[in-house]
């Protein structure tokens, strides 16, 4: 009977570097675009996305099959429409992200509540969490959502392809030095637009314009009469879900005909996600929005 025992004890000492080295196998520890330290496992089959531009890049990098949790606005593809809802992004319901069981939760550092980031960590469910500005770091954070997911290929192929489409955007606003004013609206009341340091300004430089809002404030207010004074050539009005509201501003702007977006019919409403939203569409965005600043630069293309 100890003779026995001692070969058993041996045999599990034997094997317990291996089981523990098993174990660490299955994770891997990544620093987040927050400077943490984040184990997350080697293949994660239970994600829950906490903002609906995580699950947009999931989608893109053709790996919603392992998405089990999204937030409410997630609405791109429609695919992401059918997968049970944990509450929105700067609302999180912490007791239905926990009932389903996560292995990986990625969060967005702009809305997510650090509180209920903090929660999740407490009950050992690892939180990865991004925070895209600009297009650069939009193409970054697809990389590192690749990386996690094993599927770096496919991210490398995508980020390719949105900075091959950008480069062709600049290429032919490069044709011109016109730089139309541009008013890019996204509240009705208040008038709100756009300042410096926003998606929205970004893609108008970009494209060729120039944004009459710019400036140290994210999202500064308007008057009917400061927008008037600007004189705006170009304006965009952006919408969701409120799409008859925002065309009922388009009819209230072309009250004014001394306005040059007026005189010029250069007044638009686009879908809103294309422009604010940090996902591989923020691509099409721009490339829609050089096409609404500088329609003679496709004249000859029709």
């Amino acid at each position: 009977m100890i003779r026995s025992r001692t070969i058993t004890i041996i045999i599990v000492i034997a094997i317990l570097p291996f089981i523990f080295t098993e174990k660490r196998s299955d994770a891997k520890t990544v620093t987040d675009q927050m400077g943490r330290r984040v184990t997350a496992p080697n293949k994660p089959e239970r994600i829950v996305s906490l903002a609906p531009s995580i699950t947009e890049i999931i989608f893109a990098l053709d790996q919603g099959h392992r998405l089990k949790g999204v937030t409410t606005y997630s609405d791109f593809p429609s695919e992401a429409q059918k997968l049970p809802k944990v509450g929105s992004y700067v609302q999180l319901d912490l007791e239905k992200i926990v009932a389903l069981k996560p292995d990986l939760c990625i969060a967005i550092k702009d809305g997510n509540p650090i509180a209920v980031a903090r929660r999740l960590e407490a009950l050992k469910i690892p939180v990865y969490a991004v925070n895209p500005i600009n297009l650069k770091t939009v193409m970054q954070t697809v990389q590192e959502i690749g990386g996690l997911l094993n599927v770096e290929k496919k991210a490398d192929k995508l980020v390719q392809n949105m900075s091959h489409r950008i480069k062709k955007v600049t290429s032919l606003v490069s044709q011109t030095a016109y730089r139309p004013r541009v008013f890019f609206q996204i509240g009705v009341s208040p008038i709100v637009s756009v300042g410096t340091h926003t998606f929205g300004n970004e893609l108008i430089v970009l494209a060729g314009g120039k944004n009459v809002a710019q400036g140290p404030i994210a999202y500064p207010r308007y008057s009917i009469e400061q927008v008037l004074a600007l004189s705006p050539e170009v304006i965009i009005i952006t919408s969701m879900a409120r799409a008859a509201v925002f065309k009922q501003v388009k009819a209230q702007w072309n009250r004014w005909p001394s306005l040059p977006a007026v005189r010029n019919h250069h007044i638009y409403v686009e879908d809103s996600n294309l422009f604010d939203r940090p996902t591989p569409r923020l691509v099409n965005g721009l490339e829609l929005m050089v096409r609404l600043i500088h329609p003679e630069l496709f004249e000859g293309n029709r």
